[in-house]
């Protein structure tokens, strides 16, 4: 008998059944004035008992019939959007009813296709943002960023950022989200393209003119405490106007930060000099590291800007380091050009914010509590790691391990 029911040919469809399926549907899409919830209900689960017997080609005609009608049952809606592409379509394009907790359902069991047509809809909620944020196929987070009407939650920048070292095209696309913070901004810095590096440095350096005025009576209570207090001394070290280590160059065998330029512009750079020229401007050593290692050189500018140097120090800056000033046909080298123009067009209250700001955070990741404090897994051990944004921006930069 079993043998006998799996041979058996399919039942066809008849007459009343097609137009059963189509009443189905008119009613479905009915407006709330025309017919009473508890019956659009009843006839929702009918419906949805005759797609799970229905063609490709009927299910479709489903899908679009229902794409704006705002107040067909749910159950049918989850069930179209999660079916082939051409039948999901018009559902996650054009149905605005769908909740996130629907639309993550989707994006969980779907197609890349599906999770594209999400990222692409009039609005993306947080959560749902944040869930195709993890998964990262990068065309999907491209539409996703390329979305006005997604709203990227703060880890979902956090995470993006992160990616963005290994998938360029990220950057450009970050840095025009009105959620991105300062923080995020100036970490993923190091690693975009030097027009993205500009609009970093444009938009996301402060000068903190009205933080320093606030604050002013603050340092002189530190002053007179002998900056005993580290965590009073760290968030100042940040907020103050001067940039320089006088200190420093009282010591320094080079006298000034112009000194120790001209030095490693005759001799070369080497450790010393580097080290050098980090204490007399103000910065700790993975920071003049990091600036002085950067490929494109654009830090270069904030440094020389940010400690008050003229714009030939850069060029002095720039030759110690054995950086190229003309391409071979004489021409001048592009790259060069383009830390110059950095230069002229930051100003030193921003430049000085910057390199506060990477100063701040970046050693924030080398610091003796830090690198006690984080697990062998390389997650937050504490409350510090997780919230601060020194050491956030510190792992963004350099990773968590």
């Amino acid at each position: 008998m079993s043998d006998l029911l799996v041979h058996m040919p399919p039942v066809p469809i008849g007459r009343a059944r097609e137009a059963l399926f189509k009443r189905l549907i008119d009613l479905i899409a009915m407006p709330g004035t025309r017919i009473a919830a508890q019956d659009r209900s009843m006839v929702g689960d009918i419906l949805l008992d005759m797609l799970l017997h229905a063609s490709e080609k009927e299910r479709r005609l489903c899908a679009n019939r229902l794409a704006t009608a705002k107040e067909s049952p749910r159950r049918v809606l989850r069930y179209l959007s999660q079916g082939a592409i051409e039948i999901a379509r018009p559902i996650l394009e054009q149905n605005e009813s769908l909740d996130a907790c629907e639309l993550i359902e989707v994006i969980q069991v779907g197609t890349p296709e599906h999770r594209q047509l999400i990222a692409k809809r009039r609005t993306v909620p947080a959560s749902v943002v944040n869930t195709l944020s993890e998964i990262g196929e990068p065309h999907v987070v491209r539409d996703l960023l390329e979305n006005r009407g997604a709203v990227f939650p703060e880890e979902a920048i956090d995470r993006l950022v992160e990616r963005s070292r290994d998938e360029e095209s990220f950057c450009a696309l970050l840095i025009e989200r009105l959620e991105i913070r300062s923080a995020q901004a100036l970490a993923m810095f190091w690693w975009a393209d030097g027009l993205t590096r500009r609009k970093i440095l444009q938009r996301h350096a402060a000068d903190r003119l009205q933080v320093i005025e606030l604050c002013a009576d603050v340092f002189e209570l530190a002053a007179e405490e002998k900056w005993a207090d580290p965590v009073a001394r760290k968030a100042l070290q940040l907020i103050e106007r001067r940039q320089r280590n006088r200190a420093a160059a009282e010591r320094s065998p080079f006298g000034s930060l112009e000194g120790a330029i001209n030095a490693a512009a005759i001799e070369g750079m080497d450790a010393h000099t580097a080290q050098e020229i980090g204490y007399l401007a103000g910065l700790k050593p993975v920071t003049v590291a990091k600036i002085l290692s950067d490929k494109g050189g654009e830090g270069l500018a904030v440094l020389c800007k940010g400690t008050g140097l003229k714009r030939d120090f850069l060029r002095l800056l720039w030759a110690s380091l054995k950086r190229p000033f003309e391409l071979d046909d004489g021409v001048p080298h592009p790259q060069l050009e383009l830390v110059m123009e950095t230069f002229e067009i930051l100003s030193v209250a921003k430049a000085q914010t910057t390199l506060r700001y990477w100063n701040w955070s970046l050693s924030s990741a080398f610091s003796k509590d830090a690198r006690r404090e984080v697990t062998a897994s390389g997650l937050p051990a504490n409350e510090e790691n997780e919230f601060s944004t020194s050491q956030r921006t510190a792992r963004l930069v350099f990773g968590r391990s």
